[in-house]
């Protein structure tokens, strides 16, 4: 059994979606995977929930994320790892944020192989005394949720600078707008939506806005300026919600009291877009969804898929896949 230890110095660094992304690899590898991620303090943890969740894991969350006394840590998640390791050929630990001061010592007391997240750092030498606390345990780094602007400098002169300290890089990703932003159903969720129809398309991913301005313009060619988007239009207005339609839209948000039109509903059903009914103004819409992208959730399956393939197109798997006996 393997025992790979992923970790940060930083929150929100996107730890959750590669655990989850490594895991579906070892399914893919037609072996099993194990998950762990030890807190400090008790409460259903969603991220184990998540996890649990797309890998299928029969372990209840309390098991997978248990909480760890914190003056004896390394005990602590060596005893809970043993008990998520049975018959697994992978065990992936979520490991404590911020590159916690005992994250070598628990690497070490494991046995574990270490993997490192990083976002973009203006100057990275500081870490790398950090990162040899691990030795030879450590598989390499990758940088998530890049400015696309620092792309070359990440590839380019990072790339470098590990590889003359002997760290592996393993590859960057780029910041993803899918990533931050609302499925379907958590724009429903968030301006008190009914749907009308679609609800099976609740985890389909929302890139964009677009509101049906009253004016003459507001066809086909306004509504094609963006893609993949959610639509707020007027209930009373059924000539924009077919020219919506007509592009790339994700659903329809109808604010208003007039009730939908047949026409419409059968246009709906025809392209399979989801229609959403509030009582909120558009005012009012714009403000709840604002606040929800500020703290956008990444534990969606849909976003999972998404990473995963973003993992595939930018990160060495081979290394990763080596190092954790798939190959």
């Amino acid at each position: 059994m393997v025992s790979v230890y992923v970790t940060t110095k930083e929150k929100d660094s996107g730890n959750t979606l590669v655990c989850a992304s490594i895991g579906k690899l070892v399914l893919n590898a037609s072996k099993k995977p194990g998950y762990l991620k030890p807190v400090f303090e008790a409460g259903n943890d969603s991220d184990a929930s998540f996890v649990k969740d797309v890998l299928s894991l029969d372990e209840p969350v309390e098991v997978l994320s248990p909480v760890i006394n914190g003056r004896n840590i390394s005990a602590g998640i060596k005893t809970a790892v043993a008990k998520v390791s049975k018959g697994k050929d992978v065990v992936i630990i979520d490991g404590l944020p911020e590159l916690h001061q005992s994250s070598s010592e628990i690497a070490k007391e494991l046995n574990a192989k270490v993997l490192i997240i990083e976002l973009y750092a203006e100057d990275i030498s500081q870490t790398f005394d950090d990162y040899k606390g691990f030795g030879q345990s450590l598989i390499g780094v990758i940088y998530n949720k890049v400015p696309e602007r620092r792309m070359d400098k990440i590839t380019g002169e990072y790339a470098e600078q590990l590889a003359k300290a002997g760290i592996k890089y393993l590859g960057a990703i780029q910041e993803d707008r899918a990533l931050s932003t609302l499925t379907v159903g958590e724009l429903a969720a968030c301006i008190d939506g009914t749907f009308i129809r679609g609800e099976e398309k609740a985890d389909d991913l929302i890139e964009n806005l677009m509101l049906g301005a009253m004016t003459v313009d507001s066809g086909p060619e306004y509504f094609g300026r963006k893609e993949n988007k959610a639509v707020i239009i007027r209930s009373e207005r059924p000539d924009m919600q077919l020219a919506a339609m007509s592009t790339s839209t994700k659903c329809l948000v109808l604010t208003g009291e007039t009730p939908l039109k047949s026409v419409v509903l059968i246009k709906a059903e025809e392209k399979k877009i989801p229609v959403i009914t509030t009582s909120e103004g558009s005012a009012e819409i714009m403000e709840r969804v604002e606040a929800a992208l500020a703290n956008p959730c990444l534990n969606q399956k849909s976003k999972l898929a998404r990473f995963e393939k973003l993992m595939k197109q930018n990160i060495n798997l081979d290394i990763l896949s080596n190092e954790l006996g798939l190959k």
